[in-house]
């Protein structure tokens, strides 16, 4: 008989994927969100909370593929793999296209709102607010599976490690 398997809820809980410490990664959202009500060192500074939350994300995973993999040959190609792979998702995934898809929405929904009532600017300002924060769940994971796919079907190769999901 072999040693007993841990049930599922004894996985341990990684911090950045598992814990409120995810949603620093989606920091970026919120700033583009509010980017017609704050001043712009506000969504600076939102980028720098997900920037952060990404790289520390990477250099964890990194760690830890240093030492499920030990000391034995190919242990840095490993955990570069590991880092590089965590950052670029991350990196697209969290910051970079998510930031994009609700600066583009939000400025699209003022000015539309410009165009086609005559509701004063805070109204417009906040009602754009509001669609950018709504939009922020129903981006996510289309996103996630798209930068998925984009990764598998490119740099994953290159790396030849299995299909790995941040």
């Amino acid at each position: 008989m072999g040693a007993p398997v841990p049930a599922a809820s004894e996985k341990p809980v990684d911090i950045y994927r598992d814990t409120w410490v995810r949603f620093l990664g989606y920091a970026n959202e919120v700033g583009e969100s509010f980017r017609a009500l704050v001043p712009v060192g506000v969504v600076w500074a939102s980028y720098a909370i997900s920037t952060a939350y990404v790289t520390a994300d990477a250099v964890d995973k990194g760690r830890k593929a240093a030492a499920d993999h030990g000391d034995g040959p190919g242990k840095t190609t490993r955990v570069g793999a590991a880092v590089v792979d965590t950052f670029i998702w991350q990196a697209l995934a969290s910051v970079a296209i998510p930031g994009f898809t609700i600066n583009r929405l939000c400025a699209a929904s003022l000015f539309l709102l410009g165009k086609t009532t005559r509701w004063p600017l805070p109204m417009r300002k906040w009602t754009t607010t509001a669609i950018g924060l709504s939009a922020i769940p129903v981006i996510i994971t289309p996103i996630d599976r798209s930068v998925d796919f984009l990764l598998d079907s490119t740099l994953r190769k290159l790396y030849g490690t299995e299909q790995h999901k941040p």
